[in-house]
């Protein structure tokens, strides 16, 4: 299938900028009929490196083999289907290139990304005004909530990861089990981190803790490269805990920091998602000891719990002889309603695929856990709930859906483990 890394994108992002500027004019001669009587083709926009790589790579594989599956029966409206993979670096700049390669070069109707809240900040500003569906697996913040309530996306936009007003639910919930009373905060300074770190804040004060550096919260530049004053700042006060919101390149440097400084002793680490990856132990490192530095360290990450997830790990232990990775069943997830939608729709265009996205996601219609079984269902004029590998992602008016976490920790081995599972709901 078709790559582009985002080097050669961003060489080309000053002579698609041209045209993206009229797009913003024209949006209606942009996508709703380019390469509409042609097959249907979708890009992802996702980190093969940057910061969150090590993550991202575990999710990559997942559109791929959407689409190799859908085009194994049929495809969608008659045509297979075409993939455009780029990495958008875990960089905004990038992604924002990347997105405009894809919109206005490729004339994709539909992109499955990005991960870094960030770079869908970026990315999604230029999907808007050409008509590109874009749904993210894993951008979790809940400025993008804000911003659909507002109209800014124009139903162009969705996300198969709940958004992290749920996740800092979930963790306050947990430090609060703990018994914990009085923590603090680090965040990496972006959509996904200060978003996360407001919504924890409020959260853990409507349970009766005490966030000791509220007034004065530590957030790193994610391209910083010493943390020692950020470490220093974190752990000051003696916390019971210390919620660390990062990615995992610039945040295992900052976790080893604050270990070799010997600030962590007796301060328990609560971690999110932005880090649960296999190598995120070992980048963090061991002591003298040959003791894992973050062992002991407990997390929350969203889950999955849908009714295909069965069927995914299956075909995925069967195509590549492993287990899927965080976020896999999203990105999953992501690229079926896309040619779902597209289907529904009859027609293979970014404002086709908007249209139809919440329809084949939610109730009503006849709920199907196989994508192809709902492409059949939809070719023979029938409604369709698809059930994902993720969940049931019910989208909503914001582009919205709800999900589990899992709470994970790093055990004495370096091996990360889920422990527990929480379902968290707003009051």
């Amino acid at each position: 299938m078709p790559k582009m890394n985002t080097a050669l994108a961003l060489s080309i992002a000053t002579l698609a900028m041209g045209f993206l500027l009229g797009a913003c004019e024209n949006a209606d001669n942009t996508n709703t009929t380019a390469d509409s009587s042609q097959g249907l083709k979708i890009g992802s926009l996702l980190p093969a490196t940057g910061d969150l790589a090590a993550i991202g790579q575990q999710m990559a594989g997942s559109v791929p083999l959407l689409v190799e599956t859908v085009n194994a029966c049929e495809g969608v409206n008659g045509q297979p289907v075409t993939l455009v993979e780029v990495d958008d670096q875990t960089d905004p700049r990038a992604g924002a290139a990347g997105m405009t390669k894809l919109a206005t070069l490729d004339k994709v109707a539909g992109v499955v990304g990005s991960f870094a809240s960030s770079v869908s900040t970026a990315a999604v500003s230029v999907a808007v005004p050409n008509q590109v569906m874009m749904i993210s697996p894993g951008s979790t913040s809940p400025v993008f909530t804000e911003k659909a309530q507002q109209g800014d996306f124009k139903g162009f936009w969705a996300r198969t990861a709940p958004p992290d007003t749920y996740q800092a639910l979930a963790l306050a919930q947990l430090a609060n089990q703990k018994g914990f009373k009085r923590v603090s905060t680090v965040v990496i300074n972006n959509d996904y981190g200060v978003g996360f770190e407001r919504a924890f804040v409020e959260t853990f004060e409507k349970l009766g803790g005490t966030v000791i550096n509220k007034d004065q919260p530590v957030r790193y530049d994610p391209k910083a490269q010493t943390f020692d004053t950020e470490a220093a700042a974190a752990f000051a006060g003696k916390p019971d805990a210390v919620i660390a919101v990062l990615y995992a390149e610039t945040g295992s440097l900052l976790l080893k920091t604050a270990y070799q400084q010997g600030l962590t002793d007796g301060v328990q680490i609560l971690l999110t998602d932005g880090v649960k990856a296999p190598t995120f132990p070992d980048q963090v490192g061991k002591g003298a000891d040959g003791r894992y530095l973050l062992a002991g360290a407990v997390g929350t990450v969203p889950g999955s719990d849908g009714k295909a997830l069965a069927a995914f790990n299956k075909l995925w232990q069967a195509k590549k002889g492993s287990s899927p990775g965080e976020y896999a069943p999203q990105a999953w997830d992501a690229a079926a309603l896309l040619v779902l939608a597209a289907q529904a729709a009859q027609e293979n265009t970014g404002v086709g695929i908007a249209n139809k996205i919440r329809e084949v996601a939610n109730e009503p219609g006849t709920e199907v856990t196989d994508v192809c079984e709902g492409l059949k269902l939809l070719r023979e004029g029938q409604d369709i709930n698809y059930q994902g590998a993720s969940g049931n992602v019910d989208v909503d008016a914001n582009g919205d859906v709800v999900g589990v976490y899992d709470v994970w920790t790093v055990e004495a081995d370096g091996k990360i483990q889920v422990i527990d599972k929480v379902n968290p709901s707003p009051e």
